[in-house]
């Protein structure tokens, strides 16, 4: 009788291999049919030309196909998942139109949704259903099935889009387990108040705090945010992550648990966890993700209790190379030319946020080398450079921009890197090291390039030192790019024909993004610089020293050659990388117009 039960169950586990195994043949044989690409050119999506094109550009990068045609505006979102879909017989989920829940995590863990770039979509008749970049990874949906001890159905879905709703979804399921943790351990709704602030006091390092702390980060990271506000107000503890320069709420939390986040946040950032009065400050490194990161840390008093701002400083990524500035062919050529002079000033400009210090420090790694002295001194230091003397200021002992700077110039320097001229002293110091010898390298808080000289005049520099010292003047801005997974064209509404500039857009096809999960329904996602090169020519040197107006210089500016700001803008709002709203909030309310 057991004889029997065994030689059925052996005849069950074999009939399940031959099954499975006919069913991925048949799933390979029904991929393998047509490749992708003669697909894209039989229906007369792309041509020939193209495919040729994008595949030599697939075998110098290795990116799948179909993202290289997407990012190079050949194949729209929605063609492509048509395509795959009769390529590969597997059914195509939109994730923009999918509620995700974060109960389906219990069924893959996030290191494995991760590793595979897949994600639940939803539990239906004993069947996990994912979404996956790889529909024909047979490891993965094997591993899959293994962990979630369920039958699995693989669907198609984009690389990114997956990633995104990892992100969310994980990093949500993370921070909700953390408060309700917390929640169970402290009770602290039951208490009374003072009894809770006791307990907040000796429960700072318990785990879920910890835990909630690291998913807050890891998840800001993973959405490419610059910043996180941890922000209490009467009931909650508000939650925003600046992410292309804006502010987005990702969630709340229980604003019981907001003193035990700040002290936690404090303990990393080596503060003072007992002051809660006075503005602090604090800096702590991570390893997340496998990324370097830097975290500045900042708290101040508020009504409500203490607002915490994280500044988040990827290390791996600060330092970029001159070609990946974003300048344009032109501009790439004047910032080369800039960088040649042995002597004078350079000078970076625009807003805060707007990548000024980025740009210095490309232009440090293009200047480093063992035959000249680079000393730099900056509030704070935010990347640290091999063969370059780096100083931090500290007002507290007495370090200031100016009392460093004139400290510098002992030192022997060729090249000297001050963070930002803020007052008359370090500015006056500056101008003289670069008419001394030196190359001179800093930032200014100017609306252009022009308005730079008209600074330093405002400062109390003369105008003659001016004249002298200054070699030039890069001004820049980050604009938000349209969303390639949700972008949808569109033509320039008349209102819009009437803002100066925007003429030449008339009858051009423009692009926006309508929002989605990619894109954290925004429209935008990542940002492109745009840059205004202003190269002191003899002729601008009489006209400062004559004391021209800054409107006069800047004509001449335009005579010569330099492409406005305003100009680079709207040719990328030509080339469909941005949008015309984009430019409006970024460009033109700077000036006014």
């Amino acid at each position: 009788m057991v004889y029997n039960d065994i030689k059925i169950g052996q005849f069950y586990y074999f009939l399940s291999l031959i099954y499975h195994f006919c069913f991925w043949v048949a799933l390979f044989m029904r991929a393998y049919r047509k490749r992708l690409g003669e697909l894209l050119v039989e229906k007369g999506i792309i041509t020939r030309e193209q495919l040729k094109d994008a595949l030599v550009l697939q075998k110098s990068t290795g990116k799948k196909l179909g993202e290289i045609l997407i990012s190079q505006n050949l194949i729209s979102e929605s063609q492509m998942a048509e395509v795959l879909e009769e390529q590969l017989g597997i059914p195509f989920v939109d994730l923009n139109k999918v509620t995700l829940d974060p109960k389906l995590t219990e069924y893959i863990p996030f290191m494995l949704a991760k590793r595979y770039t897949l994600i639940p979509i939803k539990k239906e008749n004993g069947k996990l259903y994912i979404a996956m970049e790889d529909p024909l990874d047979f490891a993965a949906v094997d591993d899959v099935k293994r962990v979630s001890k369920m039958d699995v159905v693989p669907l198609i879905s984009f690389g990114e889009a997956i990633k995104n709703a990892i992100n969310r979804l994980y990093g949500m399921e993370y921070a909700e387990k953390a408060v309700q943790d917390y929640t169970k351990q402290a009770k602290l709704e039951q208490l009374p108040q003072d009894i809770q602030d006791a307990l907040v006091d000796e429960d700072v390092s318990n785990a879920p705090v910890v835990r909630l702390v690291n998913s807050i980060i890891q998840q800001a990271v993973n959405m490419g945010a610059s910043d996180i506000h941890l922000e209490p107000t009467e009931n909650e503890s508000r939650v925003r992550f600046r992410i292309d320069g804006m502010l987005q709420k990702i969630f709340n939390i229980p604003g019981y648990m907001h003193p035990a986040l700040i002290t936690r946040i404090k303990i990393m950032g080596n503060m003072d966890i007992a002051e809660k009065r006075l503005p602090q400050d604090g800096r702590v490194g991570m390893s997340i993700s496998g990324k370097n990161i830097d975290l500045r840390i900042s708290t101040i008093p508020t009504i409500y209790g203490e607002k915490a701002v994280i500044r988040i400083l990827d290390q791996s990524n600060f330092l970029l190379s001159k070609e990946k500035l974003g300048f344009s062919q032109e501009n790439l050529e004047k910032f080369n030319e800039l960088l040649k002079n042995s002597h004078g000033i350079i000078l970076v400009t625009g807003p805060t946020g707007s990548g000024k210090s980025t740009t210095l420090y490309a232009m440090l790694n293009e200047l480093n080398r063992e035959s000249v002295n680079i000393i730099t001194i900056e509030d704070p230091v935010e990347y640290r450079m091999e063969g370059v003397n780096q100083i931090q200021v500290n007002p507290k002992a007495g370090l200031t921009f100016a009392t460093g700077l004139r400290s510098i110039v002992r030192q022997d320097p060729d090249i000297i890197m001050v963070g930002e001229i803020r007052d008359r002293e370090t500015a006056e110091i500056a101008i003289r090291s670069a008419i001394t010898g030196h190359l001179v390298l800093s930032t200014l808080h100017t609306n252009d390039a022009v308005s730079a000289i008209s600074r330093l005049i405002d400062m109390g520099i003369e105008p003659y030192l001016i004249s002298a010292s200054l070699m030039g003047v890069i001004s820049q801005r980050l604009l938000r790019k349209v969303c390639s997974n949700c972008r949808v064209p569109y033509e320039i509404e008349p209102h819009h024909l009437t803002v100066p500039g925007f003429e030449v857009l008339a009858g051009v096809t423009l692009y926006r993004g309508e929002g989605c999960s990619a894109c954290n329904y925004t429209g935008y996602k990542g940002r492109i610089p745009a840059h205004e090169i202003l190269v002191v020519s003899r002729q601008h040197r009489q006209m400062i020293a004559q004391k021209a107006s800054i409107d006069e210089i800047r004509d001449l500016s335009v005579e010569m050659g330099m492409s406005t700001l305003r100009d680079e803008c709207i040719k990328l709002v030509r080339k469909g990388v941005t949008t015309i709203d984009e430019v409006i909030r970024v460009c033109y309310s700077q000036d006014g117009q």
